[in-house]
C-alpha cells in the first residue's frame, strides 16, 4: 500500500521556495513532487534509519536570528522515534556547539540523517517539544528524503567519549590560516537555513543541507566563500529560505582530526550574469557566504572515518578555473 504524501490544502512549500521554484520553471512539476514525497509523520523506513545513525545533522537559530548547523553524536539507536510524529534524542551536545545555547522548548529545529557509507539521506523538520536531562524530543512538521546526489561515501567508527570533556574552543570574526585549509580542502559540508516569519505556518521551520564536491569547490576570499550550485532535485529548501531570510550557517567537518568549524552569515544566490558561473564546470549558479561570526572546536568529534569515495555524479564537475 503507497505511503500518503501531503494531505493538507495549502502547498508543502512556503513563498520563498514556490518562488525559485517558478523563477526557474519548475513550480508545478515540484508542487506535484511535493504532495508525494513531504509528510507530517515518520515513515517506517525512516524511523528505522535514524535509529541505526551514529550521528545527526540539527539546524537551530540562535536568539539574534543566526542559523547555525550543529552535529549530535551517540551509539546507534541515541535517535528514537516512540510514534511517527515525534522524535527523541538520547544524546547533548558536543562541548562548544552552539546547539547547547539553541536547544528551547517551542523552537524550530531542522535535522539531516545522513548514512555516508551508503549515500541515504533523509530529513526532518519540527518544533522542540521537550528537554530533558538526557536528551530532548521534537514534534514533527514535515519530513521526506533526499536523492544520494554529491556524497563521498564513508565508513566511521565510533569512538568511546565523555560528551563533557572540555575541548580547544576559538571564537571569531575572521578566518584565521588554518581554517582557510579546512575549507578549501572540505569535499563535505552542512548548511542551514530558515524561514521564521510566519508562526501558524507549518512549513514555518529550519532546514538542513548537504553540499559535496571534490576537494577545493568552496572558494575563500577573504571572509568569503564561494560555492558551485550543481543540478539537484529542483526542490530549493536551502535556496527558498535564503530567498526570504538572507542568513545561512555552516558546518565543515575535518574527517582526520575530529575538528568541528561552525560558521553563520549572511548568504546570497547568484542567479546568473556572473561570469564566475562559467568557470566551475557543472555550476548552473552560485552560492556566496559572508562570514559574520564562527566557532571552531578542536578534536571533538568522537568518529574516525575510511578514505572518501567521490560520488560519481561529481565526474566532470569542476575544478575552478584560474
Amino acid at each position: 500500500m503507497a505511503i500518503p504524501g501531503w494531505q493538507k490544502d495549502d502547498s508543502p512549500f512556503h513563498l520563498g521556495e514556490q518562488a525559485v521554484q517558478a523563477k526557474l520553471g519548475v513550480r508545478d512539476r515540484m508542487e506535484a513532487v511535493g504532495r508525494k514525497m513531504i509528510r507530517e509523520f515518520l515513515p517506517e523506513q525512516h524511523r528505522q534509519f535514524y535509529a541505526q545513525l551514529p550521528h545527526f545533522l540539527v539546524g537551530t537559530v540562535d536568539a539574534e536570528g543566526n542559523p547555525w548547523t550543529s552535529i549530535l553524536v551517540g551509539e546507534p539507536g541515541f535517535i528514537s522515534t516512540p510514534n511517527d510524529r515525534t522524535l527523541h534524542i538520547a544524546t547533548q551536545p558536543l562541548f562548544g556547539d552552539p546547539l547547547a545555547t539553541n536547544l528551547a522548548v517551542g523552537n524550530k529545529i531542522g535535522f539531516l540523517g545522513i548514512e555516508l557509507h551508503t549515500r541515504r539521506r533523509n530529513r526532518v523538520n519540527g518544533v522542540v517539544s521537550e528537554i530533558t536531562p538526557n536528551g530532548f524530543s521534537v514534534a514533527i512538521d514535515q519530513s521526506f528524503g533526499n536523492c544520494p546526489k554529491y556524497i563521498q561515501a564513508r565508513q566511521f567508527n565510533l569512538h568511546d567519549f565523555d560528551i563533557n570533556a572540555t575541548k580547544p574552543v576559538h571564537s571569531f570574526t575572521t578566518l584565521n590560516n588554518a581554517q582557510r585549509t579546512m575549507i578549501a580542502t572540505a569535499d563535505t559540508f552542512f548548511i542551514s537555513t530558515a524561514y521564521l516569519d510566519n508562526k501558524t505556518d507549518v512549513t514555518n521551520g529550519v532546514d538542513v543541507s548537504h553540499r559535496g564536491g571534490t576537494p577545493g569547490f568552496v572558494q575563500i576570499d577573504g571572509n568569503t566563500l564561494t560555492v558551485p550550485d550543481l543540478a539537484g532535485n529542483c526542490i530549493f529548501n536551502t535556496f527558498g529560505n535564503i530567498e526570504v531570510n538572507p542568513h545561512a550557517g555552516l558546518l565543515f567537518i575535518d574527517f582526520e582530526q575530529g575538528n568541528l568549524l561552525y560558521l553563520t552569515g549572511r548568504a546570497k544566490v547568484i542567479w546568473d550574469g556572473d561570469p564566475k558561473i562559467d568557470l566551475y564546470a557543472g555550476a548552473e549558479r552560485l552560492l556566496k557566504f559572508y562570514l559574520d561570526q564562527g566557532v571552531y572546536v578542536e578534536g571533538n568529534l568522537p568518529l574516525g572515518w575510511s578514505d572518501p569515495e567521490q560520488s560519481p555524479f561529481l565526474h566532470n564537475t569542476g575544478p575552478w578555473e584560474n
